[in-house]
């Protein structure tokens, strides 16, 4: 098997004069985590927990369901005192149930974060997402009610709220609600936080627009571990290219039940 590569640094890292959140995920040394437990036993965590990974100012995480992307991002997010169903570092107490759901991995992990940085963050996943804009529409005095709109509206409402300071934003699969306008429109908000200096990103998606976000480093996720990639390397890229060029050629292996 070829060697696992996620090297160091990012394709846009310019420095910040307020640091980045998180400049480095690396095992904790006082707490190990159990190498034949999971999630320690999938290639990525592993490759993290041996290796330690480096972060830029954007990183997109692109892999299969099962590949340990969700889990390193839920890992990042809890290790940074986010709540593991989503939230931001204020509305840690909506944990309490969800935390005995979520993986023990944050619990292994330390994160070196840069001088003088933001300890603010943003942390926003597809399946509890609906739950927590209801607990965000409380804490916004004023605020239009965003469960009576789409649930696409509603997720690009709430992040052109939120995304506007400094900090780390975590993003688990956030294509899920969007369509493929909606999704331009969260690359662009994405891209001009980036672009501020004072906002570091963190995404796991599936989709290859996403994975297109500008300047950002992409790490593909599988059983061989973290691998660098270029965007038009990414395997989610060839296959949608294959089916959009040919899409009868893997129809014709769908049969109805």
């Amino acid at each position: 098997m070829p060697r696992r590569e996620a090297p160091r640094g990012g394709a846009d890292e310019r420095p910040s004069p307020w640091g980045l959140p998180v400049r480095r995920v690396e095992e904790h040394p006082e707490h190990p985590a159990d190498r034949a437990s999971w999630p320690a036993i999938l290639a990525p965590v592993r490759q993290v927990l041996d290796e330690g990974l480096d972060l830029g100012p954007a990183t997109v995480l692109v892999g299969e369901n099962g590949s340990g992307k969700s889990t390193l991002v839920e890992a990042l997010a809890r290790a940074f005192g986010l709540p593991p169903e989503g939230g931001t570092t204020n509305t840690a107490h909506w944990a309490d149930d969800a935390a005995r759901d979520a993986s023990p991995l944050h619990g292994s992990l330390r994160l070196v974060r840069g001088a003088g940085a933001s300890r603010w963050g943003y942390f926003l996943r597809a399946e509890t997402m609906h739950a927590t804009f209801g607990a965000l529409l409380e804490q916004v005095q004023g605020s239009p009610d965003r469960l009576t709109v789409s649930h696409g509206e509603s997720y690009l409402s709430v992040l052109e709220d939120h995304f506007d300071d400094s900090g780390l934003y975590l993003l688990d699969e956030p294509e899920s609600a969007l369509s493929f306008t909606s999704q331009l429109a969260l690359v662009g908000v994405l891209a001009a936080q980036v672009a501020t200096g004072r906002a570091q990103v963190v995404v796991a998606t599936h989709s290859p627009l996403v994975a297109a976000l500008p300047g950002a480093r992409l790490l593909e996720v599988s059983e061989d571990g973290l691998v660098e990639r270029a965007w038009e390397d990414l395997d989610v890229v060839g296959h949608w290219r294959a089916f959009l060029d040919a899409p009868e050629r893997y129809l014709r292996h769908v049969r109805p039940s």
